[in-house]
């Protein structure tokens, strides 16, 4: 659902603020969200944890978003090499170590 409401969001029937951003205009929300995130933790507030997680994983999804739009890849190519990453960092777990 997250994917979809964010390309309902960029699309031309979709909010005209969402539809203008790049990478380099939400940057800094990048920033905040994950730095709102670490205060969450740092505080020990698992609701508002929950709550930041989400808005950091929001902001993944955008930037995802954007390029996929821009024919460069998408939110699977990105989940896709995360999963590879910690496949080929833990072979004592997936591989034959």
């Amino acid at each position: 659902d997250l994917i979809e409401i964010m390309r309902i969001l960029r699309s031309d029937q979709g909010c005209p603020w969402d539809r203008e951003q790049t990478h380099a205009s939400i940057r800094m929300n990048f920033i905040e969200e994950t730095y709102e995130a670490c205060e969450a933790i740092d505080n020990g507030d698992l609701a508002l944890l929950r709550e930041e997680l989400g808005d950091v994983l929001a902001q993944v999804v955008f930037h995802a978003q954007i390029e996929e739009e821009l024919g460069h890849f998408d939110i699977d190519d990105v989940a896709d090499g995360v999963c590879k990453k910690f496949i080929e960092r833990h072979p004592h777990i997936f591989g034959d170590v």
